[in-house]
């Protein structure tokens, strides 16, 4: 559980070959929060270092945050962002994910996406739980390449490589050329 924290009880329980039962005890025993108010605490902790957007601009619930180096979000989707017919989450949905995620990874007052290498690996469903975890490739001046991998259930679902640029707000003008 260390290494994910917002594992649910059942995915511990399938793990281990035990009951859920036997897994909410072992957790009460130990002090361990559910699910819920485990990511909330993380969300909290995070949020709170991120420069170039607020909490109310991220896509998905920020879970932990280590400026400069990496990153890691939750979405929880639901039916309102998925196509009726089918129940396929729309696109732009894990897209806005990754891209909040990349964002806040950056150490910059101003972060903006300059080009995007994205890979939609499998489809997801209304309902489903994805994770994103974002990792800082390079940097080079304001240039950061941002490597981030989007997970249903352990399963790649969507996979980008970002460009973004940090730049000072003191000398970014509207209008202006950031790059």
């Amino acid at each position: 559980m260390a290494l994910n924290p917002l594992q649910t009880d059942e995915e511990l329980a399938q793990h281990f070959g035990v009951s859920v039962p036997t897994i909410r005890l072992d957790r009460m025993h130990l002090g361990i929060p559910e699910m819920r108010l485990r990511s909330e605490s993380l969300a909290r902790k995070s949020v709170n270092q991120v420069r170039a957007m607020s909490r109310q601009e991220m896509v998905g619930e920020l879970l932990d945050l280590d400026i400069g180096h990496s990153g890691r979000s939750v979405l929880d989707t639901d039916s309102s962002m998925a196509f009726a017919r089918t129940g396929v989450l729309r696109g732009h949905y894990i897209f806005a994910q990754a891209d909040s995620l990349a964002i806040a990874v950056v150490d910059g007052d101003v972060v903006l996406t300059g080009l995007v290498n994205a890979k939609f690996k499998q489809p997801v469903m209304a309902g489903e739980q994805i994770t994103a975890h974002a990792e800082v490739v390079r940097r080079s001046g304001p240039r950061w390449v941002v490597l981030v991998v989007s997970r249903v259930r352990q399963e790649p679902v969507f996979r980008a490589k970002f460009v973004v640029f940090a730049v000072d707000a003191s000398t970014w003008t509207k209008g202006g050329s950031a790059f």
